[in-house]
């Protein structure tokens, strides 16, 4: 899971970015960069750490042009402590080019191999996104006739990755001296919009994750990048598009829409939060119809993204539904931390219980999403240890487990 962003606008854009970073924070918290162009030449800011902690005045300064692009990390391969990962990603042959990715590839051990063997590109990182970034590259290098390079050529070349690349993969890059790409992979995978603003030095466009940060910086949703489809925007803000996969169905990851997007996001055209409310009532109707002998007197959601299918859960059993925890915002997600141990300890130090809201009560918690069990059940646990007479656990994509 990662935020991608690029813009070609009239202006500087290194503030537009910062702040579009800001609102994907969510989608990674381990490192943040921006790359602006300006006379063709690239300008980067990346490192480790929350946006906020990545990027000082000074360096703001240092991020020239009115083109660029950036990039949030939570790290599904490579390493999560290695600055070196920090996208995006730059290779200076052909062209110039920066990448960042959100995805995974399943294919890339193999794509390493050819890159070294075949193409004699040595990729410096255990991060699949650096091997995509080559493959486009070499790509490019291909389809180009004298180096001289056009949208169709471009379009050319994606075509090519995407008979080459296999798995997830919403890409923003940017070419030196020509404008930003945006492709997505034929099954549509990781979400991708297209925002625009109409300014009177002319058309602004932005390509982002997710459209909440395309409409609170100020532009309009244009529509999503469609599976396969390749967007190309040029310094001038010329707006292409091509369908590059041969063949193409729209099949979201089903967790952006569980957990990883924000509630306010449109993703392919559906609300995330009317998909989690959705999934409450789904999941009443399950237990009405499978589990009627459940006695349960209150819904209590785990924080925060399982409040919407928790609310929707209540209204249709009609049953209560209160707030149990209190979610201490300042620590890191629990499931991705080394040791039973410690994930246990987090988990008490991210959520702490609301006592009377379980004592003596039949408690029915529901959370987004079950991913070990580890802290499922420390929460249940928690639980219990504050009076709970009966505990029930449900995620909204699953049944019932009585505990």
């Amino acid at each position: 899971m990662c935020g991608i962003l690029g813009i070609v606008a009239r202006s500087p854009v290194n503030q537009l970015l910062y702040d579009g970073l800001l609102l994907l924070q969510h989608r990674g918290q381990d490192a943040a960069g921006i790359v602006t162009s300006e006379r063709n030449s690239f300008h980067m800011q990346k490192g480790t750490g929350m946006v906020r902690d990545v990027f000082r005045t000074r360096s703001m300064r240092s991020l020239p042009g009115n083109i660029g692009i950036a990039h949030c990390r939570y790290p599904t391969a490579g390493s999560a402590s290695n600055s070196a990962e920090a996208q995006p990603f730059y290779v200076n042959s052909p062209f110039g080019i920066v990448l960042g990715h959100n995805g995974n590839l399943t294919n890339s051990d193999k794509l390493k191999e050819e890159m070294f063997r075949q193409d004699l590109r040595h990729i410096n990182t255990n991060s699949d996104s650096e091997v995509l970034l080559n493959v486009l590259a070499h790509e490019l290098e291909k389809a180009s006739v004298k180096l001289r390079l056009d949208p169709q050529t471009i379009f050319t070349a994606v075509s090519n990755v995407h008979r080459r690349v296999r798995g997830a993969y919403a890409v923003i890059a940017m070419i030196a001296g020509h404008g930003v790409l945006a492709f997505r992979d034929p099954y549509g995978i990781r979400p991708c919009v297209i925002g625009y603003n109409e300014t009177p030095e002319g058309i602004e466009y932005m390509v982002s994750s997710e459209s909440v940060a395309v409409e609170a910086l100020g532009f309009r949703v244009l529509r999503d990048i469609a599976p396969g489809e390749a967007v190309f925007i040029d310094e001038d803000g010329a707006f292409f598009s091509q369908q590059c996969a041969e063949r193409t169905a729209l099949n979201p990851c089903i967790f952006e829409y569980v957990y990883l997007a924000r509630p306010d996001s449109l993703i392919d055209g559906a609300s995330v939060y009317e998909a989690r409310l959705h999934m409450g009532e789904k999941l009443a109707e399950k237990i009405k119809r499978q589990y009627r002998h459940l006695q349960i007197d209150v819904v209590i959601p785990i924080p925060d993204s399982s409040r919407p299918s928790a609310l929707q859960l209540a209204a249709g059993l009609g049953v209560p539904y209160r707030e149990g925890f209190v979610k201490n915002r300042y620590i890191g997600r629990t499931f991705i931390m080394p040791g039973q141990a410690v994930r246990s300890r987090s988990v008490r130090q991210k959520l702490n219980v609301i006592g009377v809201e379980f004592k003596g009560k039949n408690v029915l918690l529901v959370d987004d999403s079950i991913v070990r069990g580890t802290t499922s059940r420390e929460i249940v646990t928690m639980a219990r240890e504050s009076g709970a007479r009966k505990v029930f656990f449900v995620a909204s994509t699953c049944r019932p487990v009585p505990n």
